[in-house]
């Protein structure tokens, strides 16, 4: 599958669609859903053309990969969710048709701010 440079993601990495921004730094951009599905639902995205997460294992670079993971983290604890500032959350990437995916964009969920519940009903 070849990226689509068109996807809502990549239109807001060039700043042709606003986005409600918490944190960016070189490998990430974070802002919140706009459909929130928790008291605090933030998207985490890296910058790279990456369609999924299996897209990603193969392709990022090193330093990608970590910038990706720190920026997760990093995110978390600025919105006072993570275990160090909150009492947790949940980082959820939907991979693929049946993983739920709607953007071929990777990215990650971070749910908060209240019990989230179950995994899968």
């Amino acid at each position: 599958m070849k990226y689509d440079e068109n996807n809502i993601f990549a239109k807001i990495l060039r700043g042709e669609i606003p986005c409600k921004k918490i944190y960016e730094n070189d490998y990430i951009l974070s802002f919140y859903d706009i459909n929130p599905q928790k008291k605090i639902h933030a998207l985490v995205i890296p910058k790279g053309k990456y369609i999924n997460l299996d897209d990603f294992i193969t392709n990022a670079s090193s330093n990608e990969m970590t910038g990706l993971l720190k920026g997760i983290n990093t995110v978390a604890k600025m919105l006072k969710i993570s275990v160090d500032t909150g009492k947790g959350y949940r980082a959820l990437a939907n991979i693929g048709e049946d993983g739920g995916q709607e953007v071929p964009h990777l990215h990650f969920h971070l749910f908060g701010g209240e019990t989230v519940g179950k995994m899968v009903s």
